[in-house]
């Protein structure tokens, strides 16, 4: 009995959680040719698939494979996915009704074939991604697969960026190794990280209402001072609030004074784990140059996904992917031509 009162203390997402392992071990062990049968398997008909520039939104598998999963599996050889992250859990946004598996790591593999004109390198090559997975009546119906194709340009030796405010990596996972949640974890500790996360949430809120503090004091609310922000290509990952005040967060309110939060389409946590994905999150309108570029003051929208880990009471490590090659392109600069264009200069 007191076994059996313990388990209804966890969360149960086994069915929806091992729906997305199969689909993943089907992917990866098929080859090239027959992604469209895969996808058709564990997809519904009107399967809904967001992804970043310049894939944006598709729908039903056979578009989703053909746009995005065949080239990239012919481009890297021996694909295989490394997970940091995976979890569920119930969508906050629409009160609990949908269930949402999500998976975070590297997609890896040998860089055989061009993808996109990024020129293929013959080495081994890391796309890091975030997937979003809506799962209902045993199908997936809808993705949210971000992916950081910046980086996978700086390791085929393109400069897509002029510079950047932080140091960028191959992001590695969570510093506790504990990230991979196959089984049912306490509903109370997730419970407690949507809080710490809806706190910070709310709490940058109030800056852009015109509040004046030191942005260190805001952060020491919401995150512990050893905190890790595993931020993008093109501004890099920063360490310490002092570090990310400085490399980060500053500069980037600094530029961006005008800011629209236009909500997020998923947002939970289970265990010490949570997150969110929004189409966009932000709409922002710069005031000057932003990572080396000059700008136009016009309104630009940010598709962002934002994976947390708490620590206690508070966030210590974040890992984020950013469209930057749509926000750029809304502000007439294609940034992967302009990087493919300049290589061939050299």
């Amino acid at each position: 009995m007191q076994n059996e009162s313990y388990e209804k203390l966890k969360s149960n997402f086994q069915t929806e959680k091992q729906l997305v392992r199969s689909y993943y071990a089907a992917l990866e062990e098929c080859e090239p040719g027959s992604i469209d049968a895969i996808l058709e398997q564990f997809t519904s008909p009107e399967y809904l698939w967001r992804g970043f520039y310049p894939f944006h939104q598709q729908s039903g598998a056979q578009a989703v494979s053909q746009l995005f999963w065949e080239p990239l599996r012919r481009s890297l050889t021996g694909f295989q996915r490394r997970m940091d992250v995976f979890m569920a859990g119930r969508n906050q946004v629409d009160d609990l009704k949908s269930v949402w598996v999500t998976s975070m790591g590297h997609l890896i593999g040998l860089f055989d074939e061009p993808w996109l004109g990024i020129p293929a390198t013959g080495k081994m090559t890391f796309l890091r991604y975030c997937e979003f997975s809506k799962v209902e009546d045993g199908k997936i119906t809808e993705t949210a697969m971000f992916f950081d194709i910046p980086h996978l340009m700086i390791q085929a030796g393109l400069h897509p960026f002029p510079q950047q405010t932080a140091a960028h990596l191959v992001q590695p996972g969570p510093v506790t190794h504990d990230g991979l949640m196959f089984e049912p974890q306490l509903k109370a500790e997730g419970e407690e990280t949507l809080a710490v996360i809806n706190y910070m949430i709310n709490d940058i809120k109030t800056w852009t209402g015109g509040r004046s503090e030191p942005i260190e004091d805001e952060l020491a609310r919401s995150w512990n001072t050893d905190m890790i922000w595993w931020g993008p290509a093109g501004i890099g990952a920063t360490y310490t609030i002092e570090r990310y005040a400085k490399q980060h967060a500053g500069p980037f309110r600094a530029i961006f004074k005008e800011r629209q939060f236009n909500g997020h389409l998923c947002k939970y946590a289970e265990g010490k784990y949570g997150g969110f994905f929004g189409w966009p999150n932000l709409t922002l309108t710069p005031a000057g140059p932003y990572m080396g570029i000059e700008t136009k003051p016009i309104p630009a929208d940010l598709r962002v996904i934002d994976i947390y880990r708490r620590d206690g009471d508070k966030l210590t490590e974040n890992w984020i992917f950013i469209d930057f090659l749509h926000f750029w392109d809304q502000l007439g600069v294609d940034i992967l031509k302009r990087a493919i264009a300049d290589d061939g200069k050299e």
